[in-house]
Protein backbone atom coordinates (compact mmCIF):
# COMPACT_ATOMS: atom_id res chain seq x y z
CA UNK A 1 0.00 0.00 0.00
CA UNK A 2 1.48 3.75 -0.84
CA UNK A 3 1.66 6.54 1.49
CA UNK A 4 -1.17 8.07 -0.63
CA UNK A 5 -3.53 5.28 0.38
CA UNK A 6 -2.82 4.69 3.44
CA UNK A 7 -5.50 5.26 6.31
CA UNK A 8 -4.67 7.38 9.57
CA UNK A 9 -3.94 4.32 11.50
CA UNK A 10 -1.14 3.39 8.69
CA UNK A 11 0.63 6.78 8.71
CA UNK A 12 0.91 6.75 12.29
CA UNK A 13 2.03 3.11 12.54
CA UNK A 14 4.74 4.27 9.82
CA UNK A 15 5.77 7.45 11.05
CA UNK A 16 6.16 5.13 14.93
CA UNK A 17 8.25 2.26 12.62
CA UNK A 18 10.45 5.40 11.29
CA UNK A 19 10.53 6.92 14.52
CA UNK A 20 11.80 3.45 16.78
CA UNK A 21 14.28 2.92 13.43
CA UNK A 22 15.49 6.70 13.63
CA UNK A 23 16.36 6.05 17.18
CA UNK A 24 18.35 2.66 16.56
CA UNK A 25 20.54 4.41 14.02
CA UNK A 26 21.37 6.87 16.55
CA UNK A 27 22.67 4.18 19.46
CA UNK A 28 19.19 5.02 21.12
CA UNK A 29 16.23 2.47 21.94
CA UNK A 30 12.42 4.47 22.03
CA UNK A 31 10.69 3.26 25.61
CA UNK A 32 8.02 0.50 24.73
CA UNK A 33 5.26 2.92 26.88
CA UNK A 34 6.31 5.88 24.70
CA UNK A 35 5.80 3.74 21.80
CA UNK A 36 2.83 2.38 22.34
CA UNK A 37 1.52 6.45 23.42
CA UNK A 38 2.63 7.60 19.98
CA UNK A 39 0.70 4.59 18.42
CA UNK A 40 -2.16 5.70 20.40
CA UNK A 41 -3.12 9.36 19.68
CA UNK A 42 -4.14 10.29 16.43
CA UNK A 43 -1.78 13.15 15.59
CA UNK A 44 -3.68 14.49 12.96
CA UNK A 45 -6.87 15.33 15.29
CA UNK A 46 -4.50 18.37 16.12
CA UNK A 47 -3.18 19.23 12.88
CA UNK A 48 -6.89 20.23 11.63
CA UNK A 49 -6.62 21.70 7.91
CA UNK A 50 -3.55 19.88 7.42
CA UNK A 51 -2.96 16.66 4.88
CA UNK A 52 -3.05 14.14 6.80
CA UNK A 53 0.37 12.53 5.28
CA UNK A 54 1.91 15.93 6.40
CA UNK A 55 0.58 15.25 9.83
CA UNK A 56 2.27 12.08 10.29
CA UNK A 57 5.66 13.13 8.67
CA UNK A 58 8.10 11.84 11.57
CA UNK A 59 10.77 14.78 11.00
CA UNK A 60 8.26 17.66 10.28
CA UNK A 61 6.58 20.28 12.63
CA UNK A 62 3.08 21.51 11.82
CA UNK A 63 3.18 25.30 12.22
CA UNK A 64 -0.23 25.97 13.67
CA UNK A 65 0.17 30.09 14.17
CA UNK A 66 2.56 32.66 12.56
CA UNK A 67 2.67 36.55 13.21
CA UNK A 68 4.19 37.81 9.69
CA UNK A 69 6.83 35.73 9.22
CA UNK A 70 7.68 34.29 12.79
CA UNK A 71 6.20 30.96 13.82
CA UNK A 72 4.49 31.32 17.11
CA UNK A 73 3.13 28.12 18.20
CA UNK A 74 3.45 24.85 15.92
CA UNK A 75 2.96 20.84 17.48
CA UNK A 76 6.47 19.89 17.47
CA UNK A 77 8.10 17.01 14.99
CA UNK A 78 7.28 13.91 16.46
CA UNK A 79 11.11 12.51 16.25
CA UNK A 80 11.73 15.80 19.19
CA UNK A 81 8.65 14.73 21.34
CA UNK A 82 9.63 11.29 21.63
CA UNK A 83 12.87 12.09 22.35
CA UNK A 84 11.99 14.69 25.11
CA UNK A 85 9.38 11.94 26.31
CA UNK A 86 12.29 9.43 26.63
CA UNK A 87 14.72 11.70 28.17
CA UNK A 88 11.69 12.51 31.11
CA UNK A 89 11.22 9.10 31.75
CA UNK A 90 14.66 7.98 31.79
CA UNK A 91 15.19 10.79 34.39
CA UNK A 92 12.19 9.62 36.59
CA UNK A 93 13.96 5.99 37.09
CA UNK A 94 12.20 4.62 34.16
CA UNK A 95 8.58 5.32 34.63
CA UNK A 96 5.75 8.25 34.13
CA UNK A 97 2.99 6.23 35.45
CA UNK A 98 0.82 8.03 38.42
CA UNK A 99 3.11 11.35 37.72
CA UNK A 100 1.44 14.71 38.08
CA UNK A 101 2.65 16.46 35.13
CA UNK A 102 2.89 20.10 33.85
CA UNK A 103 3.27 21.26 30.16
CA UNK A 104 4.20 24.42 29.21
CA UNK A 105 3.41 25.44 25.65
CA UNK A 106 0.43 23.79 24.87
CA UNK A 107 -1.11 22.46 21.55
CA UNK A 108 -3.04 19.22 22.70
CA UNK A 109 -0.79 16.69 20.85
CA UNK A 110 1.98 16.14 23.39
CA UNK A 111 -0.61 16.75 25.76
CA UNK A 112 -2.24 13.70 25.02
CA UNK A 113 0.79 11.18 24.36
CA UNK A 114 1.89 12.54 28.55
CA UNK A 115 -1.84 11.39 29.46
CA UNK A 116 -1.31 7.91 27.91
CA UNK A 117 2.24 7.56 29.81
CA UNK A 118 1.12 9.05 33.19
CA UNK A 119 -2.16 6.97 33.26
CA UNK A 120 -5.49 7.08 35.34
CA UNK A 121 -3.52 7.46 38.60
CA UNK A 122 -1.63 10.98 37.02
CA UNK A 123 -3.00 13.91 35.95
CA UNK A 124 -1.59 16.25 33.04
CA UNK A 125 -2.12 20.03 33.30
CA UNK A 126 -0.79 21.83 30.09
CA UNK A 127 -0.34 26.16 29.88
CA UNK A 128 0.12 28.80 27.69
CA UNK A 129 0.05 32.59 27.42
CA UNK A 130 -1.86 32.85 24.28
CA UNK A 131 -6.01 31.97 24.59
CA UNK A 132 -6.19 31.23 20.71
CA UNK A 133 -3.53 28.50 21.37
CA UNK A 134 -5.52 27.18 24.67
CA UNK A 135 -8.92 27.19 23.11
CA UNK A 136 -7.67 25.44 20.24
CA UNK A 137 -5.86 22.95 22.42
CA UNK A 138 -9.28 22.39 24.61
CA UNK A 139 -10.79 21.86 21.16
CA UNK A 140 -8.35 19.34 19.88
CA UNK A 141 -7.82 17.29 23.18
CA UNK A 142 -12.16 16.67 23.25
CA UNK A 143 -12.23 15.66 19.86
CA UNK A 144 -9.18 12.76 20.40
CA UNK A 145 -10.83 11.61 23.75
CA UNK A 146 -8.41 13.50 26.34
CA UNK A 147 -11.13 15.97 27.94
CA UNK A 148 -9.59 15.10 31.54
CA UNK A 149 -6.23 17.39 29.93
CA UNK A 150 -6.63 20.49 31.98
CA UNK A 151 -5.88 23.10 29.71
CA UNK A 152 -4.62 26.31 31.44
CA UNK A 153 -3.80 30.21 29.68
CA UNK A 154 -1.36 31.84 31.77
CA UNK A 155 2.13 33.25 31.44
CA UNK A 156 3.88 30.03 33.03
CA UNK A 157 6.74 32.72 34.73
CA UNK A 158 4.80 32.83 37.51
CA UNK A 159 3.17 29.87 39.60
CA UNK A 160 0.30 27.75 37.87
CA UNK A 161 -1.94 27.13 41.14
CA UNK A 162 0.69 28.44 43.94
CA UNK A 163 0.04 25.13 46.00
CA UNK A 164 0.63 22.30 42.93
CA UNK A 165 3.43 20.35 42.91
CA UNK A 166 4.51 18.38 39.76
CA UNK A 167 6.98 15.48 39.42
CA UNK A 168 7.79 16.48 35.62
CA UNK A 169 7.50 19.79 33.90
CA UNK A 170 8.09 19.84 30.32
CA UNK A 171 8.42 22.91 28.04
CA UNK A 172 7.44 23.41 24.59
CA UNK A 173 9.03 26.67 23.97
CA UNK A 174 12.59 27.85 23.40
CA UNK A 175 13.77 29.04 27.17
CA UNK A 176 16.56 31.64 28.16
CA UNK A 177 16.13 31.21 31.68
CA UNK A 178 14.80 28.99 34.20
CA UNK A 179 12.52 31.28 36.27
CA UNK A 180 11.89 30.75 39.80
CA UNK A 181 8.24 29.69 40.00
CA UNK A 182 9.80 26.42 37.52
CA UNK A 183 12.09 25.01 40.72
CA UNK A 184 9.44 26.16 43.03
CA UNK A 185 6.73 23.99 41.64
CA UNK A 186 8.82 20.85 40.97
CA UNK A 187 8.78 18.32 43.57
CA UNK A 188 11.92 17.15 45.04
CA UNK A 189 13.59 14.73 42.94
CA UNK A 190 11.39 15.66 40.25
CA UNK A 191 12.30 16.50 36.69
CA UNK A 192 12.19 19.60 34.33
CA UNK A 193 12.38 18.92 30.82
CA UNK A 194 13.23 22.23 28.99
CA UNK A 195 14.80 23.84 25.50
CA UNK A 196 17.31 25.98 26.90
CA UNK A 197 19.81 27.90 25.21
CA UNK A 198 23.46 28.25 25.75
CA UNK A 199 25.59 30.24 23.93
CA UNK A 200 23.19 30.65 21.65
CA UNK A 201 22.64 27.15 20.67
CA UNK A 202 19.52 25.27 22.32
CA UNK A 203 19.47 21.74 23.77
CA UNK A 204 16.64 20.00 25.76
CA UNK A 205 17.89 19.39 28.92
CA UNK A 206 15.96 16.90 31.35
CA UNK A 207 17.07 18.36 34.81
CA UNK A 208 16.47 16.93 38.10
CA UNK A 209 15.65 18.85 41.43
CA UNK A 210 17.99 18.57 44.06
CA UNK A 211 17.32 21.04 46.45
CA UNK A 212 17.08 24.70 45.69
CA UNK A 213 19.38 23.64 42.66
CA UNK A 214 18.40 21.79 39.20
CA UNK A 215 21.31 19.19 37.88
CA UNK A 216 21.13 17.60 34.32
CA UNK A 217 20.16 13.68 33.36
CA UNK A 218 20.90 14.18 29.48
CA UNK A 219 20.29 16.62 26.79
CA UNK A 220 19.66 16.43 23.02
CA UNK A 221 20.19 18.90 19.95
CA UNK A 222 16.63 20.84 19.41
CA UNK A 223 15.10 23.57 17.94
CA UNK A 224 11.58 25.01 19.33
CA UNK A 225 9.61 28.53 18.81
CA UNK A 226 10.83 31.01 21.29
CA UNK A 227 9.30 31.57 25.03
CA UNK A 228 6.40 34.42 25.06
CA UNK A 229 5.68 36.71 28.03
CA UNK A 230 7.92 37.75 30.45
CA UNK A 231 9.98 34.61 29.68
CA UNK A 232 11.31 36.25 26.60
CA UNK A 233 15.09 36.93 25.41
CA UNK A 234 15.42 38.10 22.17
CA UNK A 235 17.77 35.98 19.39
CA UNK A 236 19.07 38.65 16.47
CA UNK A 237 20.16 37.39 13.39
CA UNK A 238 22.88 39.54 11.78
CA UNK A 239 23.73 39.22 8.19
CA UNK A 240 27.33 39.90 7.21
CA UNK A 241 27.16 38.39 3.70
CA UNK A 242 24.71 37.15 0.90
CA UNK A 243 23.22 34.40 2.38
CA UNK A 244 25.31 34.50 5.63
CA UNK A 245 24.28 35.17 9.08
CA UNK A 246 25.47 35.21 12.74
CA UNK A 247 22.55 33.75 15.44
CA UNK A 248 23.50 36.33 18.56
CA UNK A 249 22.72 35.89 22.30
CA UNK A 250 21.08 38.44 24.65
CA UNK A 251 22.91 41.74 24.43
CA UNK A 252 25.48 40.69 21.92
CA UNK A 253 26.66 43.38 18.79
CA UNK A 254 28.90 42.99 16.13
CA UNK A 255 29.52 45.14 13.40
CA UNK A 256 27.84 42.98 10.37
CA UNK A 257 30.29 45.38 7.82
CA UNK A 258 33.52 44.41 9.82
CA UNK A 259 32.47 40.59 10.18
CA UNK A 260 31.83 40.11 6.57
CA UNK A 261 34.98 42.37 5.52
CA UNK A 262 36.46 39.71 7.25
CA UNK A 263 35.21 36.93 4.65
CA UNK A 264 36.95 38.87 1.78
CA UNK A 265 40.43 37.76 3.35
CA UNK A 266 41.91 34.52 2.47
CA UNK A 267 41.14 32.04 4.43
CA UNK A 268 43.34 29.49 6.74
CA UNK A 269 42.15 25.86 7.51
CA UNK A 270 43.58 23.63 10.07
CA UNK A 271 42.80 20.16 11.30
CA UNK A 272 42.91 18.44 14.07
CA UNK A 273 44.80 15.18 12.73
CA UNK A 274 41.80 12.62 14.40
CA UNK A 275 39.59 9.74 13.41
CA UNK A 276 36.45 9.92 14.74
CA UNK A 277 33.61 7.16 14.02
CA UNK A 278 30.16 8.09 12.40
CA UNK A 279 28.01 8.11 15.46
CA UNK A 280 30.42 10.53 17.66
CA UNK A 281 27.61 13.02 18.94
CA UNK A 282 29.11 17.06 17.47
CA UNK A 283 26.77 18.05 19.51
CA UNK A 284 28.57 17.92 22.28
CA UNK A 285 31.65 19.26 20.91
CA UNK A 286 30.25 22.62 19.71
CA UNK A 287 28.80 23.26 23.68
CA UNK A 288 32.52 22.35 24.61
CA UNK A 289 34.24 24.54 21.98
CA UNK A 290 31.93 27.39 23.43
CA UNK A 291 32.60 26.27 26.81
CA UNK A 292 36.19 26.00 26.69
CA UNK A 293 36.58 29.57 24.11
CA UNK A 294 34.51 31.74 26.08
CA UNK A 295 36.88 32.54 28.25
CA UNK A 296 39.63 33.01 25.85
CA UNK A 297 38.08 35.57 22.56
CA UNK A 298 36.27 38.70 22.35
CA UNK A 299 32.58 37.24 21.36
CA UNK A 300 31.34 33.76 20.93
CA UNK A 301 28.59 33.43 18.11
CA UNK A 302 26.48 30.71 15.83
CA UNK A 303 27.50 30.98 12.46
CA UNK A 304 24.61 30.10 9.82
CA UNK A 305 24.36 29.75 6.50
CA UNK A 306 22.20 29.47 3.12
CA UNK A 307 22.74 26.42 1.19
CA UNK A 308 23.58 28.92 -2.16
CA UNK A 309 26.75 30.43 0.10
CA UNK A 310 27.72 27.16 1.24
CA UNK A 311 27.84 26.26 -2.48
CA UNK A 312 29.46 29.24 -3.77
CA UNK A 313 32.11 28.54 -1.02
CA UNK A 314 31.56 31.75 0.74
CA UNK A 315 32.01 29.81 4.14
CA UNK A 316 31.96 26.42 4.61
CA UNK A 317 30.50 25.53 8.54
CA UNK A 318 30.28 21.95 10.01
CA UNK A 319 26.23 22.30 10.14
CA UNK A 320 24.48 25.24 8.27
CA UNK A 321 21.94 25.90 10.73
CA UNK A 322 24.24 26.65 13.58
CA UNK A 323 27.71 26.22 14.20
CA UNK A 324 29.75 27.72 16.75
CA UNK A 325 32.25 30.77 15.63
CA UNK A 326 34.41 33.27 17.56
CA UNK A 327 35.62 36.88 17.34
CA UNK A 328 38.67 37.50 18.44
CA UNK A 329 41.10 40.72 17.91
CA UNK A 330 39.78 41.47 13.77
CA UNK A 331 39.86 37.77 13.17
CA UNK A 332 36.44 35.38 12.66
CA UNK A 333 36.48 31.17 12.91
CA UNK A 334 34.67 28.68 13.45
CA UNK A 335 34.27 24.85 12.70
CA UNK A 336 34.45 23.26 9.72
CA UNK A 337 32.85 20.67 7.30
CA UNK A 338 34.18 17.29 8.26
CA UNK A 339 36.94 15.56 6.20
CA UNK A 340 36.45 12.26 5.78
CA UNK A 341 38.64 9.03 4.94
CA UNK A 342 36.74 5.65 4.66
CA UNK A 343 34.14 5.71 7.81
CA UNK A 344 35.62 8.30 9.83
CA UNK A 345 36.22 11.83 9.72
CA UNK A 346 38.93 14.30 11.00
CA UNK A 347 37.53 17.81 12.99
CA UNK A 348 38.88 20.81 11.45
CA UNK A 349 38.34 24.93 11.85
CA UNK A 350 38.36 28.08 9.35
CA UNK A 351 39.68 31.50 10.04
CA UNK A 352 39.38 35.05 8.31
CA UNK A 353 41.89 38.12 9.41
CA UNK A 354 44.71 39.04 10.33
CA UNK A 355 46.03 36.37 12.61
CA UNK A 356 43.82 33.63 11.15
CA UNK A 357 46.24 30.37 11.33
CA UNK A 358 46.55 30.97 15.12
CA UNK A 359 42.92 31.12 15.68
CA UNK A 360 42.01 28.29 13.91
CA UNK A 361 44.44 26.50 15.53
CA UNK A 362 43.21 27.74 18.79
CA UNK A 363 39.75 26.14 18.45
CA UNK A 364 41.46 22.74 16.37
CA UNK A 365 43.36 22.40 19.85
CA UNK A 366 40.15 22.93 22.10
CA UNK A 367 39.02 19.90 19.69
CA UNK A 368 41.92 18.12 19.82
CA UNK A 369 41.46 18.24 24.17
CA UNK A 370 38.06 17.53 23.25
CA UNK A 371 39.18 13.96 22.13
CA UNK A 372 41.89 13.31 24.45
CA UNK A 373 39.25 13.89 27.10
CA UNK A 374 37.06 10.93 25.63
CA UNK A 375 34.39 13.12 23.70
CA UNK A 376 32.91 14.04 27.20
CA UNK A 377 29.13 14.82 26.97
CA UNK A 378 27.83 18.70 28.83
CA UNK A 379 26.31 18.73 32.00
CA UNK A 380 24.57 21.78 33.02
CA UNK A 381 23.70 22.63 36.94
CA UNK A 382 21.03 25.38 37.18
CA UNK A 383 21.51 27.48 40.70
CA UNK A 384 19.88 30.52 41.86
CA UNK A 385 21.01 34.34 40.61
CA UNK A 386 22.07 34.94 44.30
CA UNK A 387 24.25 31.95 44.77
CA UNK A 388 28.00 32.76 45.44
CA UNK A 389 30.94 32.19 43.16
CA UNK A 390 32.81 29.91 45.99
CA UNK A 391 29.40 27.65 45.93
CA UNK A 392 29.62 27.26 42.42
CA UNK A 393 30.84 23.72 40.91
CA UNK A 394 33.49 23.91 38.54
CA UNK A 395 33.01 25.00 35.57
CA UNK A 396 31.93 27.70 33.04
CA UNK A 397 29.11 29.76 34.07
CA UNK A 398 26.87 31.38 32.53
CA UNK A 399 24.77 33.85 34.50
CA UNK A 400 21.26 34.70 33.52
CA UNK A 401 18.75 36.68 35.03
CA UNK A 402 17.00 34.28 37.49
CA UNK A 403 19.74 31.53 37.64
CA UNK A 404 23.31 30.97 36.95
CA UNK A 405 24.07 28.17 35.22
CA UNK A 406 27.33 26.20 35.13
CA UNK A 407 28.39 23.61 32.60
CA UNK A 408 30.24 20.81 32.84
CA UNK A 409 31.98 17.64 31.22
CA UNK A 410 31.86 14.00 32.17
CA UNK A 411 33.29 11.72 30.05
CA UNK A 412 30.78 9.96 27.51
Amino acid sequence: MSVDTMSSEGLRDAMVDELVADHAAKGLMMRPEVEAALRAVPRDLYTPGVPVKQAYRSDTAVITKRHGDETVSSVSAPWLIAEMLGQAADALDGSLTGRHVLEIGSGGYNASLLRELVGPSGSVTSVDIDPEVTERAVACLAAAGYGDVTVVCADAEQPIGPSRRFDLMIVTAGAWDIPPAWIAQLSEGGVLVVPLRTFGMTRSWALRRVGDRLVSQSQRLCGFVAMQGAGAHEVRYVDIAEGVHLRLDEGQQVSPEAVGGLLSQPREQVWAGVSLAPRTVLADLDLWLAARLADEVDQVVVLSAQQEAVDADLVTPAWRFGTPAALHEGTFFYRSALRWADDLFDLGAFAHGPNAAAAAGRMVAHMRAWVDAGTPSPVVHVLPAQTPDGDLPAGTVLDKRHSRLVLTFTPA
